[in-house]
């Protein structure tokens, strides 16, 4: 899985989303030739594009979705603190045409965040996700095994933050849980999971996150750092703990692991090879 996979294509000139705090919204405001390039340093999480991200090997697409304050317009985009420059539609299309070309592949898609979403909106965003991907869409009485969804042709599973959608809907499928350690270091990073994994995989989906994460006073710290720095320092370690994993129904198993930067340091090769412990 790619964390934040959209904030290759943030739009430089692009206005702080709503729900940054005030604080943040202000500075920008009135310092944007210091405070910009700060927030675009730590808000970019991957390089590669989606579809680099999917022929690398990626299976899982985390979209955090929103819609501009002010925006007359139905346009949706991806949102990391600022937004894209692409909208949601036209990387759903893109994603569709991949799929086109990779008949047995699987890719799930988690809808998240929502910002400035309203009813209307989540219509229009459910009925574009239906009208794209069609037949492809697993519905989520379905039990997703390989063979199932290539008999029925399905290869796109969505699952959707919105239980309003989720009620109305049976081709989304409920939230999938994401270990978010929120840490700044590799190592209280790797005690997090750890310790998830001792109260006990969730039964279906999850995402075990070994992404870092910043925050005001780390990046007061460092000065001249970045987030793809932060990240690349620590996936040697993150790489161990990666190789030591089993995947399965276990209480202790993994099931889906999301990073940063996914084109670096053969995450998805490692995470692949774990298949070959079943």
């Amino acid at each position: 899985g790619s964390h934040d996979t959209m904030t290759y294509c943030l739009d430089k000139s692009s206005a702080v989303s709503g729900n940054e705090s005030k604080l943040v919204k202000f500075l920008s405001k009135c310092l944007p030739c210091i405070v910009h390039p700060i927030i675009m340093k730590w808000s970019v999480t991957q390089v590669l594009t989606v579809t680099e991200q999917l022929e690398a090997g990626v299976r899982y697409l985390d979209f955090r979705i929103a819609h501009k304050a002010n925006d007359p317009s139905t346009n949706l985009y991806f949102v990391h603190m600022v937004y894209t420059t692409v909208t949601v539609q036209d990387i759903l299309w893109e994603i569709l045409r991949w799929l086109e070309t990779h008949p047995q592949e699987v890719v799930i898609i988690a809808c998240r965040n929502f910002d400035g979403l309203t009813k209307r909106l989540h219509n229009h965003l459910v009925a574009c996700i239906k009208e794209i991907f069609q037949c492809k869409l697993c519905p989520r009485y379905v039990v997703p095994t390989l063979r199932t969804m290539w008999h029925l042709g399905h290869q796109v599973i969505v699952s959707y933050e919105e239980e309003v959608q989720l009620e109305k809907h049976c081709e989304l499928w409920p939230p999938i849980p994401y270990w978010w350690g929120n840490k700044t270091s590799t190592r209280a990073l790797i005690r997090y999971l750890e310790r998830m994994k001792r109260m006990g995989r969730p039964g279906k989906f999850f995402v075990a996150g070994i992404n870092l994460t910043e925050n005001l006073r780390y990046i007061l710290v460092h000065p001249f750092g970045s987030l793809k720095k932060m990240t690349l320092q620590s996936l040697p370690f993150l790489k161990i703990w990666i190789k030591q994993q089993y995947p399965g129904p276990k209480k202790k198993c993994i099931n889906i692991i999301a990073g940063d930067f996914i084109g670096n340091n053969d995450f998805v090769k490692d995470v692949i090879e774990l298949n070959t412990k079943i």
